[in-house]
């Protein structure tokens, strides 16, 4: 039948406006607030369920037109020859650049390249870094000359200078503030970096040289607005430094790059990477220059690593690719999937390579400049971010500039805060870690790594300057401490620790309830063993004395606890459970409850984290 459905094509909801959107979404509520719907950033920045258009706004410059972004491949094996060989690999294999991370960088994870011009030589053995290559180092306070080994090395061989895509990724300030220290205070280190500049400039690299890192702050757990606020600091104090150092401001501006962490969180990071470039060009405009697109390289966040599960990294890796690839980022580092656990082996950089290949190549992603354009969410936070971060940089310059304020632990403590508030959302099961904090598995086999033991360095002690330091985090680590702590008691006991789930009444009465109690605890190790429905106490006093364990929980549904809950309570304490919960919230029976012997309670924005950790106690 050839017929056209004009419902299919111009369908009945391509004509409301925001009056009738919301008309729906109150019946879809029922009474219930609108704000429910309504989200909050770490900043306190409203995020809304709906947005009209965005009108009257242009695209953001990023990438040239239709290019795609290097596909960044990080080398950090601690063995050089080790590394050449991964990145001939890697090269052969789709990547357009290489990531060189050296021992002790920003980012290094407890692995890295040796600090010394041989392992920098060894690395470019069969490596063409004047044919299209991009590099990007990766350095700290002990490798602080490696952009004049890598220069040198390059000289050495015979390549030009010129025809190199080399970032060098100088950044004294990020450095002091992941260690908390620094030799000399920034204006006594300035001199020395802006005169490497000036020897790489002279021997025609073009750069950029200098780069502010945003993973200091995001790696600690900060949010877009202080990890922008932050970067444009840096970015501005570098800017200073060369211009001081006779460098014409066209030209220094060009010599300065950013560095920002990219995550799943689809939304905030495309919204983060354009308002960097909106700020920028607000600070080149304040120099009496004409923007320039900025250089960006993004790489996968740190801190939404999980050891456990770690296949779901890469899922994680690919939104966090997906939205920085659309943002305009100029080159892409994804962290294989097992960076957590260890030194990632051929099959996880494999997968971390490709999944840059497969959005570029099969999805096209590169095609189009800025797609969030015109999109009203993602152009209302872009704004929203830069007016917030724009008061936050100010504040910081108020106090003197980037490396000041992180004197003054001003930046930090504000880090701090937030770092807080995002841990706790995490223990609480809000911010969801898939495969951690939500949907574990206790029986997953873990994926192999490279037999290579983690160093990190330590923070000399004759160091003039000290503050706090911005530490890394990841935000999985408290419940895969409990984890591991179970992991231990089933190697030593060769039974993992338990809770009895106490059921009540049907199957149809206690299954959610189950359900969600065996997700809760088994999170932090701890095993769910099920029951069968009860409807009398002393059957089920039983029936979790006959499993000799120490805790229980009962789960069954609002109907049946007000007649059941409390009997059964105080039966599960006659037969010896020294600890007992009940999955959900009480509401008024919780007085009732407790004099029946119920300790605790479990639902949805309980902190689980720290329920889990005092069952331990109980259970040890």
């Amino acid at each position: 039948m050839n017929h056209r459905d004009d419902r299919f094509i111009r369908p009945e909801w391509a004509h409301f406006d925001a009056a009738q959107w919301r008309k729906l979404v109150d019946g879809v509520l029922k009474g219930a607030p609108f704000e429910k719907l309504i989200g909050k950033t770490y900043n306190g920045i409203a995020t809304r369920p709906l947005y009209e258009r965005a009108v009257d706004v242009q695209s953001i410059a990023g990438r040239p037109a239709a290019a795609p972004w290097q596909i960044m491949q990080r080398i950090d094996h601690p063995d050089a020859a080790a590394s050449n060989g991964q990145a001939l690999h890697d090269l052969e294999n789709g990547a357009t650049g290489l990531a060189l991370v050296l021992e002790g960088a920003i980012g290094a994870r407890g692995f890295g390249l040796p600090a010394n011009q041989d392992s920098i030589s060894t690395l470019l053995n069969g490596i063409y870094p004047d044919a299209g290559v991009g590099f990007e180092l990766h350095a700290g306070p002990q490798s602080r000359m490696a952009a004049t080994w890598l220069a040198d090395a390059i000289k050495v061989q015979g390549f030009d200078p010129k025809k190199c895509d080399i970032r060098f990724g100088l950044d004294p300030i990020g450095a002091c503030a992941v260690w908390g220290a620094g030799v000399q205070d920034c204006d006594e280190i300035a001199p020395a970096v802006t005169d490497v500049v000036r020897k790489l400039d002279d021997d025609g690299f073009r750069g950029p040289f200098m780069v502010a890192d945003g993973r200091v702050i995001h790696d600690a757990g900060g949010s877009e607005v202080q990890e922008l606020a932050y970067t444009l600091a840096v970015m501005l104090a570098y800017l200073r430094k060369l211009d001081g150092a006779g460098f014409a401001l066209e030209m220094a501006r060009c010599m300065v790059y950013a560095r920002l962490a990219s995550d799943a969180d689809q939304f905030l990071t495309m919204a983060k990477f354009r308002s960097l470039r909106l700020l920028w060009a607000r600070i080149e405009e304040g120099c009496g220059v004409r923007p320039k697109p900025l250089f960006i390289a993004a790489e996968t966040a740190w801190r939404m690593m999980t050891q456990r599960d770690s296949a779901v990294n890469m899922l994680r890796a690919t939104m966090a690719t997906f939205s920085a690839g659309l943002a305009g980022a100029n080159s892409v580092c994804v962290l294989p999937h097992t960076l957590a656990l260890g030194l990632p082996d051929s099959g996880a950089r494999r997968i971390a390579r490709n999944t840059q290949l497969i959005l570029l190549e099969e999805a096209n992603l590169a095609k189009v400049t800025d797609p969030a354009a015109g999109a009203g969410g993602i152009e209302t936070l872009t704004r929203e971010f830069c007016d917030a971060a724009w008061a936050l940089f100010q504040e910081i310059e108020k106090a003197g500039g980037a490396f000041a304020a992180l004197s003054a632990n001003l930046i930090q403590s504000k880090v701090a805060v937030t770092g807080a508030a995002r841990q706790a959302a995490v223990g609480k099961r809000i911010d969801v870690l898939t495969g951690t904090s939500e949907f574990p598995n206790l029986h997953e086999t873990r994926a192999a790594v490279l037999k290579a033991k983690r160093i990190f360095a330590r923070r000399r002690d004759d160091n003039e300057i000290k503050f706090p330091p911005l530490e890394p985090i990841r935000l999985a680590e408290p419940f895969e401490a409990l984890r591991d702590k179970s992991d231990q008691l089933l190697a030593r006991n060769g039974v993992r620790p338990q809770v009895f789930l106490a059921n009540l009444g049907t199957s149809a009465d206690f299954t959610a309830r189950a359900s969600f109690a065996k997700g809760f605890f088994e999170t932090g190790g701890i095993e769910a063993v099920h029951s069968e429905g009860f409807a009398d106490p002393a059957a089920l006093a039983n029936a979790f004395k006959a499993t000799g364990l120490a805790i229980a929980c009962l789960c069954s549904s609002d109907k049946q606890y007000p007649a059941h809950a409390a009997a059964a309570a105080n039966a599960l304490q006659a037969a010896g459970a020294r600890h007992i919960y009940l999955a959900g919230n009480p509401g008024d029976l919780e007085a009732e409850l407790r004099a029946a012997g119920v300790q605790d309670f479990i639902f949805a924005g309980k902190d689980a984290l720290g329920v889990l950790t005092d069952a331990f106690g109980e259970l040890t």
